[in-house]
Parts: C-alpha cells; sequence; structure tokens
C-alpha cells in the first residue's frame, strides 16, 4: 500500500446488512489489501451493528476504517391525500468522535421513534445531528436522484440545498456506474447529467461510488438468490423483484479509474474524504451507573452486616472467623478490581425483588462461590458449606468483569427489569441484540426454496448434511464426508447450482432479534455509547452491538433469566400456607423441621438431610422434580441411591455428553461394588466428595494448587488453558506444573500423569458452582 491511493471505496455493506450484503468483516482487510487501499468504509442499511467490530478488525489489520452508515431519508413531507413517498438512503460517514457520536443518536432515530413505520430518519433529525458528519446524497436511488428520476429538478435543487445548509463542505453528490451489457441501469442515466450540473452550480463537490453488496462478480447470482431469500421471490420470475447487477462487487482501483476517467474529481475526493476521517471507534473500560458515593464503604458495610445477619440462621460450616477471613479476602480483590458497584447493584434488584415476594433463584453459574454475594442474598448458597472457589469467578490474577446469571420467577421477571429501569432511568437501560446467521441447512432450504426446487428434494438434500453437537457441519464438508450428497450435485445442474449458492450465502446473517435474558445498565443514555434497534416485539431498545462487542463498548451485561420451576415452587409454597401452616409443618400437624426464627418459610431454609427426599431420588420417582426428570436421569439414580446432597450436585455435573460415562464408576464406588481409584496422598482428598473421579472444574484448580503449588488465580488460568485446548499456553504450563509438584515430593512420572488427567478431565469438568445451585433447586422441588 505505499503507493499514494487513487480511489477508496465509501458504501460497502457487510454481512450485518441482513440478507442483503455478503461482504465478510474478517475478509474485508484483504480485499483492501489487495485493491492497495488503505482505508474502507462500511455503510450497512439503517444500523451500524457492525461499527465496533470492523473497527477493531480492520485497525488490527492495518486498515483504516472509516465509521458510517447508509440511512433512510423521509426526505418529502407527507402531502394530505396523496400517497406519501418511500425514504430513499444517503450515505453519512463519521469526520470525528462528535460525528461518531451524532450517528449513534440517528441510529435511534431510525429505530426509536415508536410509530410502527419503516426504518428512518426525518430532514429535522439530519440538520439536528449534522456536526462532524460527511454526507453522500446516496446515488441515483438517493432521495435527490429519486427526485431527479421523477421529473422534479427544482425540488432536487432544494433538497440539495437544504443539505448543503446543514453539512457544508461535508456535502458530496455521489455517483455511481454499474454498466451492463445494455449500458447504465435506467437511474443512473436518468440522474447523472442532473447531479453533475446541480454540483457545478452549487458549488459543491462530486463522489464515486461503488455500492458494493458482494466481494467478487462471481458471486453476482448467489448474492441475487440471497436477495430472493430476503424478499419472498424468485429468482426466475417474471413479475417484478429486486434486482441488482454484477458489477455490485469490490472493485479495484483500475476498474474505478477506468468508470470516471473524465471525472477525476470524483475519484480524487473519495481520498479525500478518507483523510478527513480521522476517528475508528474504540474499545473503552466497563462504565456502570455510580451506586454510592463511596461504593467501597457501602459494599463492606452490606457485605458485613449481611453475613452477620446470614450467620444467625444457617448451621455453620466453619468456625467464624474463616467465613470472616473469607469474607475480607474476596472484598480486596472486589476492591483492588473496581467492581464494588457491579456487586451493590446486582444486590440491589435482586433485595427489590425478594422485598416483593418474586422468587429468586439460589444461584446460578460461578458467582455461587462468591460468599459476598451470599452475604447480599445475590446467592442462598452458603460457599464453605459445598466447598465453592471464588477465584473460579472472580480470578485476581485475569481482569475481566464479574457475570452474575440471575433465575427470577418467570412470571415476574418483567417487574425486576422494569425497577431497574425506573431506578437508572429509561434511556439508560437496554436489552442485547443477537443475530441469527444462515447456517448450512438452512442455506440450502432457502435457496432451494427461492430455486422453486421441489420441497422433498431440498428437505432430502438438507437432511444428508450431518448435524456435530448442535450445529450442522458447512456445505463444503458436507459434500467431502456425504457420497449421496456429491452424487446428487453430480446428476443434476440445478443441485449443483443450490450447493454453490449455499456455500457463497452460508454463514452470513439472517435476521436480528434480542437476547433472552441479558440487559446493560448505563451511567448515560446508552445512545451516547452505542447505536441503538428496537425489536417490533419488545417495548425496551436494544444495543445494535451483540453480547461480545457491546462488553466492548463499555457496558455491562447484567442476565435477568426467567426459571419456570422458581414459579412452580412459589406456587406450591402458596398452596400450603392456604391450608393454614408453615413449610416445617406436615400436612398431619407434625414437625417435619425446627427452623431458625424468621426463617419458618425460607424454602433455602430446609434442612438438606431429609431421608424421604433421597428415597424419592433412589426410587427415580422424580417426575416434575428439576433436572432429574428425564429417563436417562432416572436411570442414574436408581443406580446411584444418592444419600446426600453432593450425591445430587454430582449427577446434574455429570449428565452430560463426555462425562456421562463416569456415572457407572461413580455408583459403583459409592455402593461398595468396587474400589476407587487413587491419584496421589497430597490430592485424593480433595476426590473424596465424588468417589475418587474428576468432576469439576474446581477439582482440576485444587489439584494444581495442591500438587504444584498454584495459586488458585493461576490454576484458574491454567484450566481454562486446558479446556480450550490452547496449546501455547499448555506448553508454557507444562514444565512449570511438573516443576512445581517436584518441589512438593511428586516425582516426574506421577507429575506427568496427572497433568495429562487433568487435561482430560478440564475439557469435561463442570462448573461446581452452577451444579451445586441448581443441585439445591432440584432438592427442594423433590422436598416439596
Amino acid at each position: 500500500m505505499s503507493n499514494a491511493p487513487r480511489f477508496i471505496h465509501l458504501r460497502v455493506h457487510s454481512e450485518y446488512s441482513l440478507l442483503e450484503g455478503a461482504v465478510r468483516l474478517k475478509k474485508l482487510p484483504g480485499l483492501c489489501e489487495t485493491a492497495g487501499m488503505p482505508a474502507v468504509a462500511v455503510t450497512d442499511t439503517n444500523n451500524m451493528f457492525a461499527a465496533l467490530e470492523f473497527s477493531v478488525t480492520a485497525q488490527a489489520a492495518g486498515v483504516q476504517p472509516i465509521m458510517g452508515c447508509q440511512v433512510d431519508l423521509a426526505y418529502q413531507e407527507p402531502v394530505p391525500g396523496e400517497r406519501s413517498r418511500l425514504p430513499a438512503p444517503v450515505v453519512l460517514l463519521a469526520q470525528d468522535e462528535r460525528g461518531y457520536g451524532n450517528l449513534l443518536k440517528l441510529n435511534s432515530c431510525l429505530y426509536l421513534r415508536g410509530d410502527g413505520q419503516v426504518a428512518h430518519v426525518t430532514l429535522d433529525e439530519i440538520e439536528a445531528h449534522a456536526e462532524g458528519v460527511i454526507c453522500l446524497t446516496g446515488g441515483p436511488d438517493g432521495p435527490v436522484g429519486r427526485l431527479l428520476q421523477g421529473g422534479q429538478r427544482p425540488a432536487a435543487e432544494q433538497l440539495l440545498q437544504r443539505l448543503k445548509a446543514a453539512f457544508g463542505d461535508r456535502l458530496y453528490v455521489e455517483l455511481q456506474r454499474h454498466p451492463g451489457e445494455d449500458g447504465a441501469p435506467e437511474a443512473e442515466r436518468l440522474t447523472e447529467r442532473g447531479h453533475v450540473e446541480m454540483a457545478y452550480a452549487l458549488d459543491l463537490p462530486l463522489v464515486a461510488t461503488n455500492d458494493v453488496y458482494f466481494p467478487k462478480a462471481d458471486m453476482y447470482e448467489a448474492h441475487d438468490a440471497l436477495l430472493c431469500v430476503a424478499d419472498g421471490a424468485y429468482v426466475d420470475q417474471n413479475a417484478p423483484r429486486r434486482r441488482l447487477t454484477p458489477q455490485h462487487y469490490f472493485k479495484s482501483q483500475d476498474e474505478m479509474a477506468a468508470l470516471f476517467a473524465d471525472l477525476p474529481e470524483a475519484l480524487e475526493n473519495t481520498v479525500e474524504i478518507a483523510r478527513r476521517c480521522a476517528f475508528g471507534c474504540y474499545k473503552r473500560d466497563p462504565i456502570l451507573p455510580r451506586f454510592a458515593d463511596d461504593e467501597v464503604d457501602e459494599l463492606r458495610r452490606q457485605a458485613r452486616e449481611g453475613l452477620e445477619k446470614r450467620l444467625t440462621v444457617i448451621p455453620h460450616a466453619a468456625p467464624v472467623e474463616e467465613y470472616e477471613k473469607r469474607l475480607e479476602f474476596e472484598l480486596g480483590i472486589i476492591e483492588g478490581m473496581g467492581f464494588p458497584g457491579y456487586f451493590l447493584i446486582v444486590a440491589d434488584f435482586i433485595k427489590w425483588a425478594k422485598g416483593r415476594d418474586i422468587p429468586v433463584g439460589p444461584g446460578r453459574g460461578s458467582g455461587a462461590g462468591s460468599l459476598v454475594a451470599y452475604a447480599l442474598t445475590i446467592t442462598d448458597l452458603d460457599p464453605l458449606r459445598y466447598k465453592l472457589l471464588f477465584e473460579r469467578f472472580l480470578n485476581p490474577e485475569r481482569v475481566s468483569m464479574p457475570d452474575f446469571d440471575i433465575d427470577f420467577c418467570m412470571d415476574r421477571r418483567e417487574e425486576v427489569i422494569a425497577y431497574v429501569q425506573q431506578k437508572y432511568g429509561r434511556d439508560k437501560v437496554g436489552q442485547i441484540i443477537t443475530f441469527g446467521a444462515l447456517l448450512s441447512k438452512a442455506a440450502v432450504r432457502d435457496i432451494g426454496r427461492v430455486l422453486q426446487m421441489p420441497y422433498g428434494q431440498v428437505d432430502r438434500l438438507s437432511k444428508m448434511i450431518p448435524v456435530e453437537g448442535v450445529k450442522p457441519v458447512s456445505i463444503e464438508k458436507a459434500l467431502a464426508d456425504e457420497p449421496r450428497l456429491r452424487e446428487a450435485a453430480q446428476a443434476e445442474e440445478v443441485v449443483d447450482r443450490l450447493l454453490t449458492y449455499g456455500q457463497q450465502v452460508e454463514g452470513l446473517l439472517r435476521n436480528a432479534s434480542t437476547h433472552a435474558a441479558g440487559v446493560v445498565i448505563g451511567d448515560r443514555p446508552l445512545d451516547e455509547l452505542v447505536p441503538l434497534y428496537q425489536d417490533p416485539r419488545s417495548d425496551m431498545p436494544a444495543t445494535q452491538f451483540n453480547m461480545k462487542w457491546v462488553e466492548q463498548a463499555g457496558l455491562v451485561k447484567f442476565d435477568f433469566l426467567g426459571l419456570k420451576t422458581l414459579t412452580v415452587i412459589q406456587n406450591a409454597i402458596e398452596q400450603i400456607h392456604a391450608e393454614g401452616r408453615d413449610l416445617h409443618i406436615a400436612a398431619d400437624g407434625s414437625t417435619i423441621y425446627q427452623p431458625f426464627e424468621g426463617a419458618e418459610n425460607d424454602i433455602g431454609q430446609i434442612p438438606l438431610d431429609d431421608p424421604k427426599t433421597y428415597e424419592l431420588y433412589s426410587r427415580a420417582r422424580t417426575v416434575a422434580v428439576f433436572q432429574v426428570e428425564s429417563s436417562g436421569m432416572m436411570d442414574a439414580l436408581k443406580r446411584m441411591k444418592p444419600t446426600c446432597i453432593e450425591d445430587i450436585v454430582a449427577l446434574v455435573a455429570l449428565y452430560r455428553p463426555g462425562p456421562m460415562e463416569n456415572i457407572p464408576k461413580y455408583c459403583e464406588v459409592k455402593n461398595e461394588l468396587s474400589a476407587r481409584d487413587y491419584l496421589h496422598p497430597s490430592v485424593d482428598h480433595i476426590l473424596d466428595e465424588t468417589q475418587g473421579i474428576i468432576v469439576y472444574q474446581e477439582q482440576v484448580m485444587q489439584i494444581a494448587q495442591e500438587m504444584a503449588g498454584y495459586s488458585l488465580g493461576g490454576a484458574d488460568l491454567l484450566r481454562r488453558a486446558m479446556g480450550k485446548k490452547i496449546q501455547e499456553a499448555m506448553d508454557a504450563e507444562r514444565p512449570k506444573f511438573i516443576e512445581g509438584a517436584k518441589a512438593n515430593g511428586v516425582d516426574d512420572a506421577k507429575a506427568l500423569e496427572v497433568w495429562n488427567l487433568l487435561d482430560k478431565f478440564a475439557n469435561y469438568g463442570f462448573n461446581k458452582s452452577h451444579a451445586a445451585a441448581y443441585a439445591v433447586v432440584s432438592y427442594q422441588t423433590a422436598w416439596l
């Protein structure tokens, strides 16, 4: 890219122009490099879904990202009695950070007006948010072009003057040339002269663009089929439908220079615009609303008071001094990592929910390993009782946001979200967008439909694509592995065409929806940080960045999950109350257990050693019992014959593909039908509760700590590297593990044997905190 560029693409539609753009972000820097272009703009249709991902990806590859979008502009006021004109596209590019902020605001305008109209912005909105924004007039199908096509030259001039007043020297008259066998498309023929004449008359610069929808010319036919998928049309239909030309690909500088040889200034201005757009979207540190003036003191106060209350109503799993020491240790890490506010925010909405008798789960995920969370009533699981590790949740050696997943009663989850909106402001709370991709099976079905192939034939072809895990393999892999699919492609041209098109569109994004549980809370209006979107099925806005990128934009995700079982438990408790008795009183009036004062009707305080409950488990009478109602679980329960909550925790963790192979061994050892395996005297006690089998990720961490001298934070990093098979990290850790073990008197052969065992089980190991929390919910349903 050493030679000065002659042309820069300023109008590119990525895969985030859903079912329309086919330029994949990961491949865009390569296209730029091949074309010798040091910069490029992504201008997706009515969205900035890709903004941060594009900026980070491009900059990492040495390409200057130009932040922008193509927005539909309602350019004429509706006339009473006349059919209103559809909005027409203009291209907006961020010149600087202020301009990027204005693009965020305009994206909110696209979706959040709440009147049910198609996404658009008005002239008033454009004028209010023009500062720092460069505007391209949209070419032949832009608002100026539409007026010219309709023979409304005076109206076109008037609109151009209004845009000039808003943008000044940041307005460019956009020209496009997509010649075909019959010459230029009609829209270009009807508008180019008018565009050029008005630009010269109003002293406005010209700019050339190629409206890019796919990377190479050979993808035209597959892309045409993609447009048919989007519009519910057929490729070969006679009725009018949306069509592009084979020219809408990522053209080279030479190709564009040849097209606009008569208007070199239109090419030069693309480079000038690239130089003017010196802003790239960037990652931010986590941003949260301030919960208290001194969040550290507030968290310490609430945590200490909360622990004191807990210890008055629970059996102690350790001396009080151990609880207090653990609490201080966790508080030190939370404060050092800067997360007191996060804990306070989560604790606040959970306390609000519990104060209104909205059932909240005892915990979910690794957060149940935190004593601070238990003290704040975020969780209801004593981590010392279950030997849960805080470092599995929050690792001081790997700074990342904590992430509490909270289960609420399915029927009342929305009340909690509404409280959060009311407390922090509706404009500061939003859902998170998610995207559905066109996977191989769906691609075959969709392309087969638009090619008008028989349904039965397409269905058979789709079923020939194998599934690995939960996703189908790629069409390419299916063709390599499935001879019937290859034979079908060789036998019929239309099948070969289907599979060729399918491979070209496979993996592109198909639709947008909202994350089932994720909510973000900001310290300022969200559209000052990210663009916003509105799912028509929700009254709450959503971020246009998905979960991965919204967090990198500085917003923190809170998971509000709905769990039906909590609703069932609550209904059962209310039925008991309706009979005039408390939880600890049986139907015959006898006392089942003696509750602590103040905890008479707390389902979280029922005894976990009830023989009748374990008898029910052992007989597998568990229809409607949480987590254990499948036939496979029932078989496992009969073999295991659980006698304590630890057995249920282990079963929840083991009953998954891979670890399931250890269930027979667990059951045999537990019931003294076979001998347990011993690993090494220094770590055998860690496996006592799981019959000598490595079941939990936490056990991998503890073995690394006890045998090889790792800190628990370092052991968590080791577990992650093993679980994700990060070879470079594992190669670095292996000698460290063996040396650490040697320092503790373990010979190299045994250390390597243990390393290999950990390596195997780290991939299978389950999060004990999550298993324990869900085992407790299971026990509660069985007890009731």
